[in-house]
């Protein structure tokens, strides 16, 4: 190489920059620009980051937010196609090392960008990374409150090696996303668990991950009774059995939300399910002291989440929590139940094998 090759190789490369931060955005223009505000004035260098904003078929002003703040505003091609895709095509524009993923309705820590930076800096096998969200989320509401605290309190308790993904804040370097075809993009056209079965993918491929609880973002989202339980069961709990349906034999189940312990308190709802339905159906009340005693066991099996709780919003909220608890698990039940009735008619799906239908719409 001629010296001006290489003076010219020196510059582009110190052009690129280290980080990417995509934000995949549908109906968003209520949440977008505290997300991109957040970026923007985050305390590591916009000079060694680039942000692109995704707009996945909004209809708002999401699209023009977007440019507002100068990001790289990318739409998707006959959107809204799903998250999953969305991320791929800002994956298949993006320049940096590292992509950065940041849901629309996060507001991500003034650090959080620094911290994912140092970490795949210092940790050079390292392949993702993910955090959680903080102890101050933004919706007041009990079910809102609880929510996002839940999800707190379970990646804090997860920190270090994992096996699965999360997308609302979590990092990939590059050429390893590219290389295993990024997001299921077509298993995956609504928000499901499109970045679970990426992790899963990357364990498969000997990638490592890891959870940092210590890199955090505040959930904008206002949850509801009826979103939630929605979500459980048809956004986690089905579509997460389907995934762990079909890798048996393969890595270690024991993760997140899917402990041993987990599964067995599922188990136990489900007994008092039907402890509680063959009461009514044969109107014989001494079923319900079964249910009564699975119920118990419940709460018992919650008391370590229960106290923080306590701990962190008080006794009356803990209390409030419980119930709460016990139809988690009974939804959890069902949407297994449900997954292993129907998996045998669900499509067997082999993993994505390039990015190219993406990156034809790369430059739009």
């Amino acid at each position: 190489m001629n010296d001006f090759a290489a003076g010219k190789a020196d510059a582009t490369a110190r052009l690129a920059p280290y980080l990417s931060v995509i934000v995949p955005a549908h109906q968003a223009a209520h949440t977008l620009p505290h997300c991109l505000d957040a970026i923007v004035n985050s305390e590591f260098p916009m000079a060694e980051a680039e942000l692109i904003v995704v707009d996945d078929g909004s209809s708002d002003a999401t699209f023009d937010i977007a440019l507002g703040v100068r990001a790289r505003a990318l739409r998707t091609p006959n959107g809204p196609r799903g998250p999953a895709f969305a991320r791929n095509l800002g994956a298949t524009a993006a320049r940096g090392d590292v992509l950065v993923f940041v849901d629309a309705d996060v507001v991500i820590a003034s650090t959080s960008l620094t911290q994912f930076a140092e970490l795949f800096r210092t940790d050079t096998s390292l392949v993702a990374a993910f955090g959680a969200y903080d102890t101050q989320p933004a919706a007041p509401q009990f079910i809102s409150q609880y929510r996002n605290l839940l999800h707190h309190y379970v990646h804090a308790q997860n920190g270090g090696p994992a096996q699965t993904f999360w997308s609302g804040c979590g990092a990939v370097r590059r050429a390893p996303f590219l290389a295993v075809g990024g997001f299921h993009a077509a298993r995956y056209p609504q928000p499901l668990c499109e970045d679970i079965e990426l992790g899963y993918r990357f364990t498969d491929h000997g990638h490592r991950i890891r959870l940092v609880p210590q890199i955090q973002g505040k959930h904008l989202k206002r949850w509801t009774l009826g979103s939630m339980i929605r979500t459980d069961l048809h956004a986690r709990a089905i579509p997460w059995m389907h995934l762990l349906l079909e890798r048996r034999g393969r890595g270690d189940p024991d993760t997140l939300n899917v402990t041993s312990r987990e599964r067995w308190l599922t188990a136990t709802a489900g007994v008092m399910l039907g402890a509680v339905l063959t009461s009514v159906l044969f109107l014989d009340s001494r079923w319900l002291w079964l249910a009564l005693g699975c119920s118990l066991v419940l709460i018992a099996g919650n008391a370590t989440l229960l106290s923080w709780f306590a701990r962190e919003r008080g006794a009356a909220f803990a209390l409030g929590v419980a119930p709460l608890r016990i139809l988690f698990h009974v939804v959890s039940g069902v949407g297994a139940l449900v997954a292993l009735l129907t998996h045998h008619r669900t499509p067997r799906w082999s993993s994505p094998s390039s990015l190219s239908e993406v990156r034809d719409h790369a430059t739009a």
